[in-house]
Protein backbone atom coordinates (compact mmCIF):
# COMPACT_ATOMS: atom_id res chain seq x y z
CA UNK A 1 0.00 0.00 0.00
CA UNK A 2 1.19 4.03 -1.10
CA UNK A 3 1.89 5.99 1.53
CA UNK A 4 2.07 9.19 1.03
CA UNK A 5 5.54 10.39 2.27
CA UNK A 6 7.10 13.87 3.26
CA UNK A 7 10.78 14.29 2.74
CA UNK A 8 11.85 16.94 5.16
CA UNK A 9 15.30 18.20 4.42
CA UNK A 10 15.36 16.56 0.58
CA UNK A 11 18.30 17.48 -1.32
CA UNK A 12 19.27 16.73 -5.06
CA UNK A 13 22.55 15.71 -3.85
CA UNK A 14 22.73 11.53 -4.62
CA UNK A 15 25.67 11.42 -1.73
CA UNK A 16 23.12 12.51 0.91
CA UNK A 17 20.52 10.50 2.37
CA UNK A 18 17.57 12.71 1.99
CA UNK A 19 17.90 12.00 -1.70
CA UNK A 20 18.19 8.29 -1.30
CA UNK A 21 15.15 8.14 0.45
CA UNK A 22 13.52 10.08 -2.28
CA UNK A 23 14.51 7.76 -4.62
CA UNK A 24 14.13 4.17 -2.49
CA UNK A 25 10.49 5.66 -2.04
CA UNK A 26 9.72 6.10 -5.31
CA UNK A 27 10.80 2.63 -5.68
CA UNK A 28 8.63 0.98 -3.35
CA UNK A 29 5.91 2.84 -5.00
CA UNK A 30 5.00 5.54 -2.21
CA UNK A 31 3.81 8.93 -3.25
CA UNK A 32 6.74 11.39 -2.15
CA UNK A 33 6.26 14.96 -1.52
CA UNK A 34 9.83 16.88 -1.36
CA UNK A 35 10.67 20.03 0.79
CA UNK A 36 14.19 21.43 0.84
CA UNK A 37 16.22 24.44 0.93
CA UNK A 38 16.91 24.43 -2.97
CA UNK A 39 14.50 23.61 -5.41
CA UNK A 40 15.36 20.82 -8.17
CA UNK A 41 14.37 17.13 -9.42
CA UNK A 42 14.63 14.52 -8.46
CA UNK A 43 13.33 11.26 -11.09
CA UNK A 44 9.81 12.59 -11.19
CA UNK A 45 9.92 14.34 -7.96
CA UNK A 46 10.09 18.43 -7.34
CA UNK A 47 12.14 19.68 -4.54
CA UNK A 48 10.15 22.57 -3.53
CA UNK A 49 11.03 25.26 -0.71
CA UNK A 50 7.93 26.80 0.36
CA UNK A 51 5.15 24.83 2.93
CA UNK A 52 2.29 23.54 1.48
CA UNK A 53 -0.69 21.74 2.29
CA UNK A 54 -0.30 17.89 1.51
CA UNK A 55 -3.91 15.80 2.14
CA UNK A 56 -3.53 12.01 3.48
CA UNK A 57 -0.18 12.76 4.50
CA UNK A 58 0.62 9.40 6.10
CA UNK A 59 4.39 10.26 7.35
CA UNK A 60 6.76 12.53 7.46
CA UNK A 61 10.59 11.28 7.52
CA UNK A 62 12.98 13.93 8.90
CA UNK A 63 16.52 14.83 7.25
CA UNK A 64 17.09 18.03 9.26
CA UNK A 65 18.64 18.29 12.28
CA UNK A 66 16.65 19.98 15.75
CA UNK A 67 17.53 23.11 14.99
CA UNK A 68 16.63 23.65 11.09
CA UNK A 69 13.51 22.05 11.85
CA UNK A 70 12.11 25.25 14.25
CA UNK A 71 10.59 26.94 11.46
CA UNK A 72 8.65 23.49 10.71
CA UNK A 73 7.38 22.46 14.03
CA UNK A 74 3.98 24.01 13.74
CA UNK A 75 3.59 23.10 10.16
CA UNK A 76 4.13 19.69 10.22
CA UNK A 77 1.63 19.24 13.28
CA UNK A 78 -0.99 20.78 11.20
CA UNK A 79 -0.09 18.65 8.51
CA UNK A 80 -1.59 15.85 10.84
CA UNK A 81 0.37 13.15 9.35
CA UNK A 82 0.21 9.70 10.90
CA UNK A 83 4.17 9.00 11.73
CA UNK A 84 7.19 11.02 12.00
CA UNK A 85 10.33 9.17 10.87
CA UNK A 86 13.37 11.13 12.80
CA UNK A 87 16.30 9.57 10.69
CA UNK A 88 19.70 9.62 12.56
CA UNK A 89 20.77 12.98 13.60
CA UNK A 90 17.70 14.49 13.19
CA UNK A 91 15.49 13.63 16.23
CA UNK A 92 14.28 16.38 18.44
CA UNK A 93 12.81 16.32 21.51
CA UNK A 94 10.02 19.29 21.44
CA UNK A 95 8.45 17.79 17.98
CA UNK A 96 8.35 14.60 19.41
CA UNK A 97 6.57 15.99 22.44
CA UNK A 98 3.85 17.75 20.19
CA UNK A 99 3.71 15.40 17.72
CA UNK A 100 2.73 12.51 20.34
CA UNK A 101 0.33 15.19 21.89
CA UNK A 102 -1.49 15.45 18.79
CA UNK A 103 -1.31 11.52 18.79
CA UNK A 104 1.12 11.31 15.75
CA UNK A 105 3.44 8.25 15.98
CA UNK A 106 6.82 9.13 16.42
CA UNK A 107 10.06 6.62 15.34
CA UNK A 108 13.57 6.85 16.02
CA UNK A 109 14.66 4.93 12.70
CA UNK A 110 16.03 5.28 9.66
CA UNK A 111 13.75 5.06 5.96
CA UNK A 112 16.00 3.05 3.97
CA UNK A 113 16.61 0.09 6.08
CA UNK A 114 12.57 0.44 6.88
CA UNK A 115 11.73 0.35 3.36
CA UNK A 116 14.51 -2.52 2.91
CA UNK A 117 13.20 -4.62 6.03
CA UNK A 118 9.94 -4.09 4.70
CA UNK A 119 8.91 -1.93 8.20
CA UNK A 120 7.73 0.74 6.29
Amino acid sequence: MSKKTLVLGASPTPVRYAYKAVKRLLSYGHEVVAIGKVEAEIDSVKIIKEKIDIPDLHTVTMYLNSEKQEPYLDYIIELKPKRIIFNPGSFNSKLEKLARTAGIEVLEDCTLVMLDTDDY
